[in-house]
């Protein structure tokens, strides 16, 4: 005996239409039940005449990645890009993502105030070496909770004239 489930899509492009229908299946009467992932492509002309066709047969545990490899195959194709990844549960929503000013001024304001690498990492949502490895770049030492990075020698200005010593 088998469970199935069957979701079908029509897409409707330029003179063309597209007919994608993903079955999902489990042999429940194996020794041991595999779920498969079956995606069927039909196209058509304006005609009706077959344009695209095409079918996948895959097991559950890696159809997730064939689409990402699908999409991102397709969109480089076209010159589209790369697709956005999805993120792992376990991943933090902003690892990854590009810093602005104002996060960097509240990452500066929130080490020197005294705050933990793992709260300030909770707080911005990324990961305690990725607030670690941004930290110098704010010119806080990452190794001095509260501190600022010291002055190199040739950075330093003389008080009296404004200028590097």
């Amino acid at each position: 005996m088998s469970i199935s489930e069957e979701r079908r899509t029509e897409l409707r492009a330029q003179d063309n239409t597209y007919n994608i229908v993903v079955t999902t299946r489990t042999d429940v009467d194996r020794a041991e039940p595999t779920p498969r992932v079956m995606i069927t492509l039909e196209a058509g002309g304006p005609g009706g005449e077959p344009v695209a066709e095409g079918s996948l047969d895959l097991d559950v545990a890696v159809a997730a990645t064939v689409a990402d490899l699908v999409a991102e195959g397709l969109l480089s194709a076209t010159g589209e890009g790369r697709p956005v990844r999805r993120r792992s549960a376990g991943r933090p929503a902003q690892q990854g993502r590009p810093w602005n000013e104002e996060m960097d001024a509240e990452l500066e304001h929130r080490w020197i105030a005294g705050e933990s690498v793992a709260q300030i990492a909770a707080y911005f949502e990324r990961t305690p070496g990725g607030i670690r490895a941004r930290l110098p770049r704010v010119g806080c030492d990452p190794e001095n909770p509260g501190c600022y990075l010291p002055v190199p020698p040739s950075r330093r200005t003389d008080l009296d004239e404004g200028e590097p010593t």
